[in-house]
């Protein structure tokens, strides 16, 4: 009697035992152990043929909207500031401030019409070369009505521009072979004009080479005596310090020369073309 009452007990135990595992398995959910530190999924592919969309880490800033209010498409270019695709906003102010010291400068020089006139609105100009002058070769002359007294009167040309301060030297006694100025002879010139002179820069308006012929006729056929072809070297050394025609008859670079020097117009235009910066003067498209 007492056997059949512990089996009886204990067949209780295990019916209570498999009654409270089912129903703990049934009502607790396993935890994933990694959940929180897992990766999120990953997007599922694009379609063949369609084109992702980038965006720059500065987009949220640098995207516009269309004229009717739509947010322009991927392909849209993004208009970049001036640095990126022009001068710099530090440039045009630049550019600016020139033009108006050369308008400021009207009465007084005559540089404001010489860039009026002009087809680029550059300003062309040696760097500075005192410490290192330009280096002046003078070729040999066999033409008709040379004259020895024909060089002196160029280097007095050349010296006069030095005198009126402009920040510009000449070695007259360069050797040939590293010449950046030549100066040449010839008989006549078709037309009225008795000079020429040919210049060659780089893109931001520096000086680089040129070359003064002079003749020995003027174009009547006359000859040239050593005071027309100073006269004439006068002009022509302005053009090739970077000084084009004044509209006044009053000064060396009006294109017929009617004076002997240097006015005080000329001298105040070359002073204040060394005292700006070569290259163009454009500020807009």
């Amino acid at each position: 009697m007492v056997v059949e009452r512990r089996i009886f007990v204990f067949a209780s135990l295990l019916v209570v035992f498999f009654v409270s595992a089912v129903l703990w398995k049934a009502s607790v959910r396993p935890i994933p152990r990694s959940s929180a530190a897992a990766p999120p999924p990953a997007p599922p592919p694009a379609e063949s043929g369609a084109a992702p969309t980038v965006i720059g880490r500065d987009s949220a800033s640098l995207r516009g909207t269309t004229a009717g209010g739509a947010v322009p498409a991927a392909t849209t270019p993004v208009v970049r500031p001036p640095e990126a695709g022009g001068p710099s906003y530090i440039v045009l102010l630049a550019r600016s401030e020139i033009r108006r010291r050369i308008r400021a400068s009207g009465g007084i020089t005559y540089l404001n019409e010489i860039v009026a006139a002009s087809s680029d609105s550059v300003l062309h100009r040696w760097d500075s070369r005192v410490a290192t002058p330009v280096r002046v070769a003078f070729a040999s002359a066999s033409v008709a009505n040379f004259q020895p007294s024909f060089l002196d009167a160029v280097r007095a040309a050349f010296q006069r521009w030095q005198e009126a301060g402009v920040r510009v030297r000449f070695n007259m006694d360069a050797d040939s072979t590293a010449a950046e100025v030549w100066v040449r002879w010839r008989i006549q010139f078709e037309g009225e004009r008795s000079g020429q002179t040919d210049l060659q820069w780089d893109d931001e308006g520096h000086l680089l080479t040129g070359t003064i012929t002079l003749a020995t006729f003027d174009a009547k056929g006359q000859p040239l005596g050593a005071d027309e072809i100073r006269v004439m070297a006068l002009h022509e050394v302005g053009h090739l310090i970077g000084l084009d025609h004044s509209p006044n008859e009053g000064d060396i670079m009006y294109a017929r020369p009617q004076v002997r020097d240097l006015s005080t117009r000329d001298i105040s235009t070359a002073l204040l073309l060394y005292d700006l910066a070569p290259g163009t003067l454009r500020v807009g498209n």
